[in-house]
């Protein structure tokens, strides 16, 4: 749809926009100010893998959800053919909406997951922090995320072995509380309003797709609308 259109080029322009904020504090400096430190990726967050899904199965009495792979976090959401899995999986590997999800293997990737609760598989981590706010472990994985491409085509080795190395070596600059909390005050509302955005445009769609067909077959009857 033609909002749905336009949310998608707003969250365009709202990541480029915080890249650029994330640029002009961390990656300018020229020397750390007083208060910061340096760290690596391994410091700020927890970089969990996901499970071997086919050992996890919907049981016979079970309702499914959705299997996350790489497939679907490329595309942005499940559909018809993605497996399914047991909603009784350990609640830390049950995805929901807002949880930054990277794709170590393959297609490397790091995104906001949108795309409703599923569980999540191997060769997919999901970022978290008990210390550290959503907007900076994202913000750091993602500007890490081209070296760790190049350092994946160099490699003839298995990239999880090569992924978990890499996070150690991937430095970050831990600001002072003051100043982590003014970037924090322009980046954050820029992360929330691309995932509300996000939410927005998967909820349009499932609406599209849920009345045309009924609309199609005639099951809904608007002949008799007044638009006025």
């Amino acid at each position: 749809t033609r909002r749905s259109y336009g949310l998608g080029r707003k969250n365009e322009n709202l990541e480029q926009q915080a890249q650029a904020i994330f640029a002009n504090e961390f990656l300018s400096l020229e020397s750390l100010p007083d208060g910061w430190k340096r760290g690596s990726l391994i410091d700020i967050a927890d970089y969990l893998n996901g499970l071997a899904m086919q050992k996890y199965r919907p049981a016979a009495d079970e309702v499914g959800i959705p299997v996350l792979k790489i497939k679907e976090l490329r595309q942005g959401c499940c559909d018809a053919t993605s497996e399914l899995c047991s909603p009784n999986i350990k609640t830390n590997y049950i995805i929901h909406d807002g949880d930054v999800i990277f794709s170590w293997s393959g297609s490397l990737l790091v995104d906001f997951w949108c795309g409703g609760t599923c569980g999540l598989n191997q060769h997919l981590f999901k970022v978290t922090s008990s210390e550290y706010d959503k907007w900076f472990y994202y913000a750091w994985t993602k500007h890490h995320l081209e070296r760790f491409i190049a350092v994946a085509a160099d490699k003839a080795t298995t990239m999880g072995h090569i992924k978990r190395d890499e996070l150690s070596k991937a430095e970050v600059l831990i600001p002072n509380e003051a100043d982590y909390n003014r970037i924090g005050s322009l980046l954050h509302p820029i992360y929330d309003l691309i995932i509300t955005n996000r939410i927005e445009s998967k909820n349009l769609a499932e609406t599209r797709d849920t009345l045309l067909p009924k609309l199609m077959s005639g099951e809904i009857d608007i002949s008799e609308v007044d638009y006025e």
